[in-house]
C-alpha cells in the first residue's frame, strides 16, 4: 500500500499513479488500517475518473469546462459579465480539479446552501432566490454544454429540485398623473432615453447600450442582444422615430447621450458623452424624487408597458413577444389587467339575458289582444 505519514503531520498520506495520471493527498486517518481503507476508495474514485476523461476525450476538471465553455459561449453573452461573476460562484465552491461528472445531486444542494447565506454587495441583505438560481442555472448550462459534446452523466441531477420558490413579482403600473409629472421633471439630455424605455419596454442595459448600427431605418426594425443573449426586437413606430430621430448625429456609435454640466475627469462641459449605468442611477433618483413618484422603481417602466399592452389588446401572446418573454408564463404576469374585459364580458352577458326576457312573449297581453 503507498500510503505514508509525512514527518510533522498526524495523518497518513496516499500518493500512486493510474494510466500515468497521479494522485496524492491526505487519508485524514491516523490509523494505518483506516488510512489503507481510504486508499483503496481513492484508487476506485481515480480509476473512475480517468476512465471519464478518456472516453470524453477531453478535460472534465471543472476548471477546464468552464474556460472551454466561456471561450465558446459565455463571452459572447450580452450579459458576460455577469455569467463570468457566476462560473467563479461555481469554481470557488467545488474547487478547480473536481470533475463535472463527480458533481450529484448532494453537491447541488450545498451549492444552494452556501449561496443563501451570501448578502447583497454592501447591504445586510441576503440574496434572493433568484440569484441563488442563477447560480444553479449557470451549473447546469455547463453540464448541457458537455452533453452536447458527448459526455455521458450517468447521475445528473435533478436541476428542479434545488431550485429555490421565487417571490411572485409585483407588477406597478404609473397610474393618474404620475406619468406626466415625470415627463414635466425630466432633464433634458435623459428625457429621450427615458421616453424610449417607455415607449419599448426594454430593459435599462438593452437601452443604454443601444447602438446606431442596431438601427434599422430601411427595414424598420431594432434589434440588438438581449437577456441570456437572446435577440431583442422592436418597431420603430412613428413615437420611438420622433424619440431617435433628433439623436442622429450627437454620437457616432451610442444612440443615447447626456451633455456634460462641467468640466472633469476627462469631459469638458457642453460637450455629450454615452449614457453609463452609474449615471442613469442617478438620474432616475433625482428624476423620481423630483416627480414626487414613489414605490416605481426603474423595471416597473417595463411593467407599465406590459400592463398597458394587454389591456390595449387584450392578446398575451402579442404581449409575450413585444416584451421578448422566453415563456408565456412570464407574460401571465399581467393577466390581471383583463380583469376588466372580464366583468364587462360579464355585464354585457346580463343585459344581453335581461333583454332577452324582457323581449319574450308575455301571455297577459296575448289573452287581453285577443280577448
Amino acid at each position: 500500500m503507498s500510503v505514508y505519514k509525512p514527518q510533522g503531520s498526524p495523518y497518513y498520506q496516499f500518493d500512486f499513479e493510474y494510466r500515468g495520471h497521479r494522485f496524492s493527498g491526505s487519508t485524514k486517518r491516523k490509523a494505518r488500517r483506516e488510512a489503507e481503507a481510504v486508499e483503496r476508495a481513492e484508487r476506485e474514485k481515480a480509476k473512475t475518473r480517468v476512465e471519464q476523461v478518456e472516453a470524453a476525450k477531453t478535460s472534465l476538471r471543472l476548471d477546464d469546462v468552464a474556460q472551454r465553455y466561456w471561450e465558446e459561449i459565455g463571452q459572447h453573452h450580452a450579459g458576460a459579465s455577469n455569467t463570468e461573476r457566476l462560473i467563479k460562484y461555481v469554481i470557488k465552491f467545488y474547487g478547480t480539479d473536481k470533475l463535472i461528472t463527480e458533481i450529484t445531486g448532494d453537491d447541488v444542494a450545498k451549492l444552494v446552501a452556501w449561496r443563501r447565506k451570501h448578502h447583497v454587495p454592501n447591504t445586510d441583505r441576503l440574496i434572493a432566490p433568484a440569484t441563488v438560481n442563477d447560480t444553479v442555472e449557470q451549473l447546469r448550462k455547463l453540464f448541457t454544454f458537455m452533453k452536447h459534446r458527448g459526455v455521458r452523466f450517468d447521475d445528473e441531477p435533478k436541476w428542479r429540485a434545488y431550485w429555490l420558490k421565487e417571490p411572485q413579482e409585483r407588477v406597478r403600473e404609473l397610474v393618474g398623473d404620475e406619468g406626466d409629472r415625470l415627463r414635466a421633471e425630466m432633464r433634458d439630455d435623459y428625457a429621450p432615453f427615458f421616453q424610449f424605455v417607455h415607449a419599448t419596454g426594454w430593459r435599462r442595459k438593452e437601452c443604454i447600450t443601444l447602438k446606431w448600427s442596431e438601427v434599422n431605418w430601411d427595414t424598420n426594425r431594432i434589434t440588438k442582444p438581449g437577456k441570456r443573449g437572446k435577440r431583442e426586437t422592436t418597431v420603430i413606430t412613428s413615437e420611438v422615430g420622433s424619440i431617435l430621430e433628433p439623436l442622429r448625429g450627437h454620437h457616432p456609435e451610442f444612440v443615447f447621450t447626456y451633455r456634460a454640466e462641467r468640466t472633469r475627469d476627462g469631459r469638458i462641459k457642453g460637450q455629450r458623452y454615452p449614457l453609463t449605468k452609474e449615471g442613469v442611477k442617478t438620474a432616475w433618483s433625482r428624476l423620481r424624487k423630483r416627480a414626487g413618484v414613489t414605490d416605481f422603481r426603474f423595471h416597473d417602466f417595463r411593467h407599465d408597458f406590459g400592463s398597458k399592452l394587454l389591456r390595449e389588446t387584450s392578446n398575451l401572446k402579442l404581449v409575450q413577444k413585444a416584451m421578448g418573454h422566453a415563456d408565456l408564463k412570464t407574460t401571465s404576469r399581467y393577466a390581471h389587467v383583463l380583469d376588466e374585459d372580464v366583468a364587462a364580458a360579464l355585464e354585457r352577458h346580463a343585459e344581453s339575458r335581461n333583454q332577452s326576457r324582457s323581449g319574450g312573449l308575455n301571455i297577459d297581453e296575448v289573452s287581453d289582444k285577443t280577448a
